[in-house]
């Protein structure tokens, strides 16, 4: 990803998922202001994406769809809470980019039982390449 547009348009598709179960949580926001800052986007492009509507964008690459689909993990898990609509948004969102189901069901049990919430980027990525095979 190297274009300032395509940043910004990942960063709305997180914000857009990080209020589907109805409120932006403290912890949520504080990831995805660390998101906003490792993607080196200002803090006022940061800020307006929260006053527009989500267009979402084509991700090219399978790396950065993955890389992506585990972003909104995290910021799922960050607020502590669980919501059912996040679940059922986390899959839709996977499958819309052309993820494999069960990989994505993988992915997500491994990082519910992982006391860190996080898994290893080894993991992730094994996980999705043996279902190319």
């Amino acid at each position: 990803m190297n274009k300032y547009e395509e940043k910004l348009a990942l960063l709305a598709e997180m914000i857009a998922f990080s209020v589907v179960d109805g409120r932006l949580h403290e912890r949520e926001y504080l990831f995805l202001t660390m998101i906003a800052d490792e993607l080196q986007v200002t803090q006022d492009d940061f800020k307006a994406l929260f006053h527009q509507e989500n267009y979402p964008s084509v991700i090219k690459s399978e790396f950065e769809r993955i890389q992506q689909f585990y972003r909104l993990a995290l910021l799922m898990h960050c607020d502590g809470v669980l919501h059912e609509r996040e679940q059922i948004k986390i899959h839709e969102i996977g499958i819309n980019m052309g993820l494999n189901p069960h990989a994505i069901k993988r992915v997500l049990k491994a990082m519910e039982i992982s006391p860190t919430k996080m898994i290893s980027p080894e993991f992730l990525l094994e996980v999705f390449q043996e279902q190319l095979n």
